[in-house]
């Protein structure tokens, strides 16, 4: 028997009645299913590499959750009603930032917090990963593209505002992730091929200057230490040195869970945040890492596939961006435990120990399933 048909019925009711259930609640099904099984692997290979230390564990279990929330309900606003709000996003951002520079809470040589005895602790760079490709793709979304000069030199100087800002901090990883979420949106805006070559050609007078006047003395020592780690291997090489050892270690299959050296007998530190990649390719070999990039490459995808399907211009540019951000991350944390990229202190997106990187990271995949659930119903922004 065929269902009845109701002529009161709007195309948009129709629509609605067509979806799933996770689709009326704006989640994904493909992305939900993989944040899923990051997380528990998360938890899983923390449990290992902070010496079995439940409390750690917990932590970070309340934080994913706390995530999981956070991404429910970004996911519910659509896209427009976040543009709206995305410029005063931004400023509450860059006051944070300044906050932070003038009163922040030290702590490891950094001043990367705000600290509310009693209530909470919070690192306000890690939200500038989110507000920044949303503002950059706001201001872009409101121009014609390709981008003219103008603006392109607009929407640099609104991301170099926040990246100057965390580089005082100092946190040379966060302000180069931010500077890279921001020039990927004006990347897929269209940016014109010879402005690129021309910023590719500035790159060395300016990575000159930065030697110069703007890296502090521990980060000169970790280019000189990735360039040759030998040179000190009891001080500044000592991380990379036992990083590789663990990772190759490991083999093909590991040695098992709960049973890796390095990490276990204090070899190698930060094991359960920046290096914890090298934890679980010593005790899951080659094959645990490789399962692991391909969750990785299937979030990725995905996010691509929202990017192209997005039908505003703004929902198209901030996907797109957060996508290939996302990437980075990955990018960056393997490339530097492996030798590969100097050390700068970027996670490993959901399994390295952190709550305010979880958080945010969630928060971020909230925004593209708000984009993918929405487009059948938003107008063009």
């Amino acid at each position: 028997m065929t269902a009845s048909f109701d002529p009161t019925l709007s195309s948009e009711d129709v629509l609605r009645r067509r979806a799933s259930f996770l689709q009326r609640i704006h989640l994904d099904a493909t992305l939900l299913i993989l944040l899923l099984v990051l997380g528990a692997v998360g938890l899983f290979v923390l449990y290992s590499a902070s010496g079995r230390n439940w409390d750690l564990v917990s932590k970070q279990a309340v934080s994913f959750g706390l995530g999981m929330a956070a991404m429910f309900v970004i996911a519910q606003f659509e896209p427009r009603f976040m543009a709206r709000w995305v410029p005063l996003a931004y400023l509450v951002g860059v006051g944070l930032l300044i906050v932070v520079d003038v009163m922040g809470h030290n702590a490891m040589g950094a001043t990367r917090w705000i600290n509310i005895p009693g209530v909470i602790r919070f690192q306000p760079s890690e939200f500038m990963k989110i507000i920044m490709p949303a503002t950059i793709a706001w201001y872009l979304s409101r121009r014609a593209l390709p981008p003219s000069l103008k603006h392109t030199l607009v929407a640099l100087s609104l991301v170099m505002i926040p990246v100057l800002l965390i580089m005082r901090q100092p946190d040379l990883g966060t302000s180069l992730l931010i500077l890279a979420s921001g020039a990927f949106v004006v990347f897929i805006g269209g940016l014109r091929w010879r402005w690129i070559l021309g910023a590719v050609t500035a790159l060395v007078p300016v990575a000159v200057g930065m030697w110069f006047f703007a890296l502090h003395d521990y980060q000169k020592q970790r280019v000189l230490t990735f360039l040759d780690p030998e040179s000190d291997p009891l001080g500044t090489g000592w991380n990379i040195i036992q990083s590789k050892a663990a990772i190759g270690s490991g083999g093909v299959f590991g040695k098992g869970w709960l049973l890796g050296t390095q990490s276990h007998l204090d070899f190698l530190p930060e094991s359960h945040t920046d290096f914890i990649i090298a934890v679980l390719a010593e005790e899951f070999g080659l094959v645990g890492v490789c399962l692991l990039l391909t969750v990785y490459f299937l979030l990725i995808a995905r996010g691509l596939v929202i990017t192209a399907q997005a039908q505003t211009l703004f929902g198209k540019l901030l996907a797109g961006a957060l996508t290939m951000t996302f990437f980075v991350y990955v990018f960056v944390n393997m490339g530097m435990v492996s030798g590969l990229l100097p050390v700068v202190g970027v996670p490993l997106p959901f399994i390295s120990y952190g709550g305010t990187s979880l958080v945010t990271l969630l928060s971020g995949f909230g925004v593209l399933m708000s984009i993918h659930t929405h487009r059948k119903w938003i107008a063009q922004v």
